[in-house]
């Protein structure tokens, strides 16, 4: 993944400063203000809709070259993992990520939850793209948790 372009960090941080703009000019398109959604010591936004907590980050990965790839990811909380017919949840999990385009179905290392995630590296990103996948990672986390709790109640 690592990037072999030379890219100064002053052309980085102009990237994620205009995609951190990208960002907040979104949070306000939906109603939002910065001040709701923007957690500057996290350097994240948070916000609902409908039933889905979705938060905003912007990663810097550098490695050890002196390169540098920032990276928009969108996550949200679905659900925790069910006990009964775990191989059957996860499956289901596998088959989502294969038909639902852009969403993905992850497990963070010492917790009981799945999320949804979708990430893009920022370089090349418009305003049109940034407002489209959040829009539609937003519909589909809404709508994709409240069906797999359904179909997989947790009964923990």
């Amino acid at each position: 993944m690592e990037n072999s372009q030379n890219i100064s960090a002053n052309a980085h941080d102009v990237h994620f400063n205009r995609v951190t703009e990208m960002v907040h000019c979104y949070a306000e398109s939906v109603g939002l203000t910065r001040e709701q959604v923007y957690n500057p010591e996290k350097n994240n936004w948070q916000w609902k809709n409908g039933s889905a907590n979705i938060e905003v980050w912007i990663q810097k990965l550098n490695f050890a070259n002196g390169s540098r790839r920032d990276f928009l990811r969108v996550f949200c909380p679905i659900m925790d993992i069910p006990l009964a017919n775990p191989m059957a949840f996860y499956r289901r999990l596998l088959e989502l990520n294969d038909i639902k385009l852009g969403i993905k179905f992850t497990l963070v290392p010492n917790s009981p939850k799945v999320w949804a995630s979708f990430e893009r590296d920022i370089k090349g990103i418009d305003y049109n793209e940034l407002s489209t996948f959040i829009s539609d990672f937003e519909y589909w986390a809404d709508k994709l948790d409240d069906e797999l709790k359904a179909e997989f109640p947790v009964l923990n």
